[in-house]
Order: structure tokens, then C-alpha cells, then sequence
């Protein structure tokens, strides 16, 4: 965890790992009409969005390998454009950009979702740490703290981004809620979502409460969990060498990254917990007040 294992391309800090030219794709891409987006903070529960809203667009069903989901809701700052544009439809598409930086259009729709800061503290620092080469030598949550405070990490600034998205919360295409929310109520949330995407979504949901529970059960955390069994190393190869009439020709640069990283530092599951409070596990009161003070300054 060190400032020069990331870059900046355009305004936007990203991993180390990322491609400039994926990277520019991405901040180009003009979005359709029937576009779905899902703009988080990263390790806002966007997974689990993502499983909900492909469960809804699938009837119940969702995809069992990465391969699979990644190619049916790409993550457009790791797969670019070429990504969208071979995504299976009605598909979803993953950003971590803040508003002035994602591609926007006023006739696609975006779910964004927000979490708690402290509980996205925590979760995002076992995801860098898993990322970081074992020749970093701290990889202290103090120290991720120094960073995430500061908006020195991929992605940014986490107060930016949240009230970019949460300030057009208004907007007809725009659904903006929090991850806490949808805790509270799963069932209602899916429904709530499901209105958002389209009014035949949620009918048919309303219509059938086993449909519905086949999407509330598709997006619990065990079959999450399946998909990201492997390292994420290992996830990435198997999709740059998937066949080629599925294959993204992108996605080709990362062969001279990926298998060069080193060895990592130890990794938590990719979905981790899906809980809340977590944060209390881990915060001191020194880092309790130092996130306070960011909020204070926030304008």
C-alpha cells in the first residue's frame, strides 16, 4: 500500500495494474438508452447490488462462474468499452467513477448505492492489502486509514464520490439509496429496484412470490461467496483465456501485467462479510476521531 502503485489517468486514480488506454475507453464511452449502470464507492456493497439487480434482469437467475458475471456486467474501468459493447442485454454495467467522471447520459439509468464510511473503511482495506506485493512491508490499517482519509488510493476521495451521485438523487434516472437500507428490508429493496428498472420488472415480481424469492435467495451471501471462491489472480487469467468467441481482445493487455504482480499479501474473500458494524473491530478511538474530523470539514 504505496502511493506509486497507482495511477492517474485523466483525474481518475486507479491500481497500479490498470491500462491507460481500458482506462481512457471507459471515460469515453457514450452510453445507449438501454444502459444500466451501478456507480458505487468501491466496497460499498456493490456486489451484492450488482447480484440483486442481475437476479431481477434474470428472472431469478444468475450467472455461476466470474467469467460469466463479469462478461454480463463488466466493470467498465477494468474492461472499457469493448466490454459494454459485447455485454449480453438487458445487462449491467459497474463503475467506481464519480459523476463528473462517468460516462452519463439522461436516458440510462444508474443505481448507486452508498455504505457506511467507517464499515467501507475496513472492507476496502483487506481488498488493497490483497492487492499489495509482499515487498510493501506495512500494510497496516493505520496506514490504509492515512490514505482513505486523504482520497490518496484508487478511486479517490470517498466523500467526493458519495456526494457527487448523492446530489442527483433527484433526477428521474438516477435511484440512489444505502447499502444499510437495504439490510433492513431486502425483500422491499428488490422491489424497489425492480420499479426503477422497469414497471414489467417489478409486476411480474408482485405477480409471483416465488420469482421473488428466487431473486431475494440468488443475491444471499453463500452464492456470492461461489463465484469468488479462487484468488482473484487466478479469476482474471481464467478470463483472459476464455475462448475467443467470448473473449474480450481488450482485456489482452493485462497478460503483461497480471502474471507479474508477485506475490501478494494475504487476501480476504473478495465478499467478505456483508455485515454491518464491522468497523468496530477495528477502529481506535485516535482513527474514530480522525474520521470525524474529515466529516467536520467536509464544505
Amino acid at each position: 500500500m504505496n502511493l506509486e502503485s497507482y495511477k492517474h489517468v485523466d483525474g481518475v486514480s486507479l491500481h497500479g495494474w490498470s491500462h491507460e488506454d481500458i482506462i481512457r475507453s471507459a471515460l469515453s464511452y457514450k452510453p445507449r438508452s438501454d444502459d444500466i449502470f451501478i456507480a458505487t464507492y468501491p466496497k460499498s456493497a456493490t456486489t451484492w447490488m450488482q447480484y440483486v439487480i442481475l437476479s431481477i434482469l434474470g428472472e431469478g437467475s444468475v450467472q455461476k462462474t466470474f467469467a460469466d458475471y463479469m462478461l454480463t456486467s463488466p466493470y467498465l474501468e477494468f474492461c472499457g468499452e469493448e466490454g459494454v459493447e459485447k455485454m449480453p442485454r438487458p445487462g449491467l454495467i459497474k463503475t467506481h467513477l464519480p459523476f463528473h467522471k462517468a460516462p452519463y447520459s439522461p436516458e440510462a439509468k444508474y443505481v448507486c448505492v452508498a455504505r457506511n464510511v467507517y464499515d467501507v473503511c475496513v472492507s476496502y482495506y483487506y481488498h488493497t492489502r490483497g492487492l499489495t506485493p509482499i515487498s510493501v512491508k506495512d500494510v497496516s490499517f493505520a496506514t490504509f486509514h492515512e490514505m482513505f482519509t486523504t482520497g490518496k488510493l484508487s478511486h479517490g476521495d470517498y466523500f467526493d464520490h458519495v456526494l457527487s451521485w448523492y446530489e442527483r438523487r433527484d433526477n428521474l434516472n438516477v435511484l440512489f439509496f444505502t447499502y444499510e437500507d437495504v439490510k433492513k428490508d431486502h425483500q422491499l429493496w428488490v422491489l424497489n429496484i425492480a420499479k426503477f428498472l422497469g414497471e414489467n420488472y417489478a409486476q411480474a415480481l408482485r405477480k409471483d412470490p416465488e420469482l421473488l424469492r428466487k431473486v431475494v435467495n440468488a443475491s444471499s451471501l453463500s452464492n456470492m461467496k461461489q463465484i469468488f471462491a479462487e484468488k482473484i489472480s487466478a479469476s482474471v487469467m481464467n478470463l483472459l483465456n476464455l475462448p475467443s468467441e467470448k473473449s474480450l481482445k481488450s482485456l489482452q493487455v493485462y497478460r503483461d501485467i497480471w502474471p507479474h504482480m508477485g506475490e501478494l499479501h494475504q487476501n480476504e474473500d473478495f465478499v467478505r462479510k456483508g455485515v454491518i458494524g464491522d468497523w468496530k473491530e477495528h477502529f481506535t478511538p485516535e482513527l474514530i476521531e480522525k474520521t470525524k474530523a474529515c466529516f467536520r470539514e467536509r464544505p
